[in-house]
């Protein structure tokens, strides 16, 4: 990840501790699955042993909530329901998200872009 770039500069936030990263294990599966899509590793280029240690340290330093009974939908995409249940059920003060379809659901529930919450960070 490029430091400076938006999502580098979120995840330095997160490091530094200016907030509190929620997560449940849905995502966190949907995030192993992501970082080995091919396209993902020409990027970063990070083996399966990397791979498991950023899971490790997303499940020890993440706040993970079992969003098990949670009933949101996203009308636009169901994929994002865990998304969004992830949401409610923490009840975080905002998801940042570039997703279209989350982002249309801003006026009911706390949802802004990464580029507005680096502007709200620093």
């Amino acid at each position: 990840m490029v430091p400076n770039s938006t999502p580098g500069r979120i995840l330095a936030a997160w490091r530094s501790g200016h907030f509190t990263l929620v997560l449940c294990e849905p995502l966190l599966a949907e995030i192993d699955a992501v970082l080995q899509y091919p396209k993902i590793y020409k990027r970063i280029r990070w083996d399966a042993i990397t791979i498991e240690r950023y899971l490790s340290l997303l499940r020890f330093e993440a706040e993970i909530v079992n969003i098990n009974g949670a009933s949101v939908r996203v009308p636009r995409d169901a994929k994002d329901d865990i998304v969004l249940a992830t949401l409610v059920v923490s009840s975080a003060d905002v998801l940042v998200t570039g997703d279209a379809d989350l982002l249309a659901l801003a006026a009911s529930y706390p949802i802004i872009t990464p580029a507005d919450y680096v502007s709200r960070i620093f």
